[in-house]
């Protein structure tokens, strides 16, 4: 593998110094980009471009050809775990991912299958490992997964939702059944991010979407302690560096203090916290991702450029901080505003890293 030329993000991480404040954006391969729209339509539908290694790495690697940003995350999708777990996913026109075979009783988890990651999800093994070659060491290569909790939504609502009517059904009538669903979860994730460690992902982060959706305790039960299971079985150390571990509950910033006892190394917040408040709360345990308000990018460049300098005078002086999204960066956004964004970070951080400061 080639040498890494731009490792500020994995710095940033581990909390250790950087020359400016590294930057991507969440979905930063997706709808907002013409060139991504091109070549979906060549894919012929959006599992189609998922499960074909070649063009995942083609959308994975457009918006650096756009835009100078510190680290590339695999094009895929969170529900490629449930439908290897033989769901049958597919998506319906207007109204997003559907599963032919929710899992709604006993005999449902029981028949799920544990996926092979090689096997069952061989494509997105061989799209890492393409990715990778691509890049060339250019920036890391971020992998990704679904958190156990945000999948089993999912998969008991054989779709999306607005009242998490059937999950939290079955989590506070039948606990242990809700329990035994997500330790089939969490095994197939632990499996599905250490292979993609070792196809070459050079951190990864767990996306839990439905977190937020919660009662704290439940939050600690059925989300936060199987996340804490994946990240303590994962792989951290690989091509003899430290391999981080981001995790991002949406809706999430009253728990900070508990995800940062995970064992994660950084915690994705949402634009409902500020990033100083954040860092006040975590202090050095963990390294901090975040936060601008997806919706920021509608406004003029001075508003964006306003909005890059509070966040990061926010967060202050010193390492430990990937600038990002609160969230994914909208369909309809114009990239030039993406652009104005990462030119501002570009711009106003590096104040923040001089030696006097740290």
């Amino acid at each position: 593998m080639s040498e890494l030329q731009n490792d500020r993000f994995l710095r940033a991480l581990m909390r250790q110094p950087v020359d400016r404040t590294p930057v991507w954006m969440m979905r930063q391969a997706g709808r907002y980009l013409p060139e991504y729209r091109a070549t979906r339509a060549r894919a012929g539908s959006f599992m189609g471009l998922c499960t074909h290694p070649g063009l995942a790495c083609e959308v994975t690697l457009q918006p650096l050809e756009r835009f100078p940003i510190d680290a590339a995350i695999l094009f895929s999708d969170i529900l490629t775990v449930p439908d290897a777990m033989g769901l049958g996913l597919y998506f319906a026109e207007g109204e997003g991912p559907r599963f032919e075979r929710p899992v709604q009783d006993e005999a449902a988890v029981t028949a799920l299958g544990t996926p092979d990651p090689e096997e069952d999800l061989g494509y997105v093994m061989e799209a890492v490992r393409l990715i990778r070659r691509e890049l060339d060491g250019r920036v890391p290569l971020i992998g990704f997964s679904g958190s156990p909790w945000t999948l089993a939504t999912y998969m008991v609502e054989g779709g999306g939702t607005k009242n998490f009517a059937r999950v939290k059904g079955m989590m506070f009538d039948r606990p242990d059944l809700m329990h035994r669903l997500l330790e089939r979860v969490t095994g197939a994730v632990s499996a599905y991010l250490n292979a993609q460690i070792a196809a070459g992902a050079q951190a990864v982060m767990i996306f839990d979407t439905w977190g937020g959706v919660l009662t704290p305790r439940d939050y600690a039960a059925f989300s936060l302690a199987y996340m804490a299971r994946i990240v303590q079985g994962l792989t951290r150390e690989h091509e003899g560096r430290r391999v981080p571990v981001i995790l991002f509950t949406k809706g999430g910033g009253q728990w900070l203090e508990a995800m940062a006892g995970s064992g994660c190394d950084a915690i994705g917040i949402d634009w409902t916290l500020t990033l100083g408040e954040a860092r006040g709360r975590v202090g050095d345990r963990v390294a901090l991702q975040g936060n601008l308000d997806p919706s920021i990018l509608y406004a003029s460049p001075a508003r964006i450029r306003e909005e890059v300098a509070r966040a990061l005078a926010s967060f202050g002086p010193g390492s430990g901080h990937v600038f990002n999204l609160g969230h994914g960066i909208h369909p309809d956004v114009d990239p030039d505003r993406a652009a104005v964004m990462i030119e501002a970070v570009h711009e106003f951080s590096r104040p923040y890293h001089e030696t006097g400061h740290r």
